[in-house]
């Protein structure tokens, strides 16, 4: 029997997330103040107060959630587990648990994957959009024929659940995969409210950029394994580590395989950590042997 404790990406930011923990108590308060501190600006009142507008935007509320998390974890003063994993940006979360990251570089890793992401396409030119009802395989050709038929990127951005696929790149390209996922079966097909493609060959900038910050900065063995988004098994080399965070900007997020990989390593027990609870709700999707916890503080 073991135990992993997972952190969600961007999409389960609220305004006012955390308010209570930095009112209540010292340790969450002491990771939002630093926040503010390595940024030099008030994201504590971004998140605390919004506008919505203001804390979606990609550059705030990567950073945002990141600190929420972390602030989550350390306010409830719980043990390490035996594995760690994120989906997407929450793997950088996932890094600052398990002491493989600073919380300062970590901070000021994923502000500049927002900001990164929020330039490198023009606005109105990525999409992303989320299907319901078709498989992976049916949804790779789906995608193939889109980029054929446009001439422009369509990419799997993320494999959530059986049922449940995002596609992410140009907007040309995801609109004409809408239509054909439409034509092949699928239950709905919904553009997402997100200008800015992730996990598609579009952030290959994003990805150099990283590259360059990711050297520069220190990351230690994690003190326990990180279920990489890549290769959804269990990473502890450091330079392994670096190639995935670079790997995934470009490439999708394969949650559901990382998830049965989880139960192949013995993982019966998973608890979400962050705002939101949409992990636990698609780990219950995939699966039946993990028993999974919300982290309420």
């Amino acid at each position: 029997m073991s135990s992993v404790y997972v952190f969600p990406g961007q999409g389960s930011q609220t305004v006012g997330m955390g308010y209570e923990l930095y009112k209540n108590n010292n340790d969450a308060r002491k990771v939002f103040d630093t926040a503010d501190l390595v940024l030099n600006e008030k994201l504590s009142d971004i998140i605390f107060n919004g506008p919505m507008e203001t804390l979606t935007l990609t550059a705030n509320v990567q950073p945002a959630i990141l600190v929420t998390s972390v602030a989550m974890f350390r306010a409830a003063q719980i043990p390490l587990p035996d594995y760690v994993a994120g989906h997407s940006l929450g793997e950088y979360t996932a890094l600052c648990i398990a002491d493989a990251l600073s919380l300062n570089d970590a901070i000021k890793l994923v502000r500049l994957r927002g900001e990164a992401m929020q330039n490198a396409v023009p606005n109105g030119q990525g999409a992303m959009a989320v299907i319901l009802g078709l498989d992976i395989n049916t949804l790779q050709n789906v995608c193939a024929k889109a980029e054929q038929e446009t001439n422009a990127v369509c990419d799997i951005a993320n494999d959530n659940c059986d049922g449940q696929i995002v596609i992410s790149g140009a907007t040309v390209a995801i609109e004409k995969a809408m239509e054909i996922a439409k034509e092949n079966g699928a239950k709905r097909a919904m553009k997402l409210p997100l200008s800015v493609p992730p996990h598609s060959r579009l952030m290959a900038p994003v990805a150099e950029k990283m590259k360059i910050a990711l050297d520069e900065i220190e990351i230690k063995t994690p003190r326990v394994p990180l279920i990489s988004n890549k290769t959804c098994q269990p990473m502890t080399d450091v330079n392994e580590i670096k190639e995935s965070l670079i790997y995934q900007i470009t490439h999708g997020v394969r949650w559901r395989e990382s998830v049965l990989n989880m139960v192949d390593l013995g993982i019966t027990d998973l608890t979400e950590i962050g705002p939101g609870s949409a992990l636990i709700g698609l780990v219950s999707r995939i699966t039946d042997k993990i028993v999974t916890h919300k982290l309420e503080i």
